[in-house]
């Protein structure tokens, strides 16, 4: 374990200076980011708008800091949104409850509201809070009118809280104005924290990574898994995983290199991308069945972060046979996929999370131990296997040279 962690802070520190094709000096000079990004969702789609509402979204947080900073997001809205007050506190135990003296209001340009463009993020002024890694910490946005369709992560796995009548409710301490539950993320896109953290690593993909198959409000996505292995270490995980996303084209959210920069290459601190995605281009409508064309996507996935200093683990396919939309012609591609991202040489490392996950008596078939019953998406043991088989990657791959 000792020598895995040496290794893992070898590839953070040393990441910069070694990359073919690396940025330049103002980014290799970053050894240690003063902010790293510790939490993340990435845009899924709308729903439509709460005015009037209080949302207090319940984030687990990666690695820890003495402040915060907070990415609010309009990115899929038609119209300029409205935040009449944003705060954050640390969770007090299940709900949604604060710790008393940790509720801070947020600003942006020392303003305690903000109104963000259509297609943008806003990043918000340092919030003095010192927060420790693997906190849940609420951060509640107040919208006062309609804004028009809400920027949200559908999938969250998490429960979250409304205060239907919001206004002056994202200032409280106490929870019982908070009174529906909801299942996803809104408007919120990102928590930075600013500390001693050695950077992030991205988790980039589809169902898979957001976590479909694993226990709700429990933190058992691959990424969380990933990200306590990596805790000792000082590096977050990002987890930019979208249900539904797709590779080749725009499927739920904009597709992989569409939103390749605001989900992965922008995020603060960034020093590793992990690509787990491709399944929704083989089994969806229309089925993509030219083994090149992923090629090339992942080709342009790697350069692009190669010129940003980032490198770039790429993440087999799993099986999926015995899922409703399987296909011996779509299993012919899932293979030739494979082949590619094991030895096409566009990688700085691979974690062949098939071979883990595979039932060895017919590889086309996820192990049962590891198939939460729809023989496409992982259980909790399976998302830890696909951890291992990543952080196995990360100290061990050409990453670490």
């Amino acid at each position: 374990m000792a020598k895995v962690g040496r290794f893992l802070v070898v590839l953070l520190l040393a990441v910069p200076a070694l990359l073919p094709g690396a940025a330049g000096p103002a980014v290799a000079a970053r050894a240690v980011p003063s902010w790293t990004g510790s939490w993340e969702s990435a845009p899924s789609g709308t729903a439509p708008a709460l005015p009037g509402a209080a949302v207090r979204n319940v984030v687990h947080l990666s690695v820890g800091g003495s402040a915060v900073r907070v990415r609010v997001g309009n990115r899929l809205g038609t119209a300029p949104l409205h935040l009449g007050a944003v705060t954050v506190a640390l969770r007090r135990a299940s709900g949604p409850g604060a710790v008393p003296g940790t509720l801070r209001t947020v600003t942006f340009g020392r303003a305690p509201t903000v109104t963000v463009p259509p297609g943008r993020d806003a990043v918000s002024d340092p919030v003095p809070l010192r927060v420790p890694a693997a906190a849940d910490l609420l951060v509640t946005v107040y919208t006062p009118g309609d804004s028009g369709p809400a920027t949200y992560h559908r999938t969250a796995l998490q429960t979250s809280y409304v205060a239907p009548a919001g206004a002056g409710r994202a200032a409280d301490e106490d929870g019982t104005a908070y009174t529906r539950a909801v299942s996803s993320w809104y408007y919120l896109t990102g928590v930075d924290v600013r500390g001693n953290a050695a950077g992030s690593v991205v988790a980039f993909g589809d169902s898979l990574t957001d976590g479909t198959g694993s226990t709700p409000d429990t933190n058992r996505r691959w990424p969380d898994r990933l990200a306590e292995r990596l805790r000792p270490y000082g590096l977050g995980v990002l987890n930019a995983g979208i249900g539904g996303n797709r590779l080749l084209r725009d499927g739920v959210g904009p597709g992989a290199l569409a939103r390749l920069d605001a989900d992965a290459l922008d995020r603060a601190g960034v020093r590793v991308l992990v690509v787990f995605e491709g399944i929704n281009d083989i089994k969806g409508i229309p089925e993509a069945s030219d083994a090149a064309a992923y090629a090339d996507a992942y080709r342009t996935l790697v350069a692009r972060a190669h010129a940003r200093g980032i490198r770039v683990v790429g993440v087999t396919l799993t099986p999926y046979r015995g899922h409703l939309a399987y296909t011996e012609a779509g299993e012919a591609v899932r293979q030739g996929v494979n082949t590619f991202i094991r030895t096409g040489g566009a990688f700085d490392a691979v974690a062949d999370a098939d071979a883990a996950l595979r039932d060895p008596a017919d590889p086309a078939h996820l192990l049962l131990d590891y198939d939460p019953g729809d023989h496409l998406h992982f259980n909790d043991a399976g998302m830890t296997a696909v951890a291992d088989t990543v952080r196995r990657a990360l100290a061990h791959g050409r990453v670490l040279s």
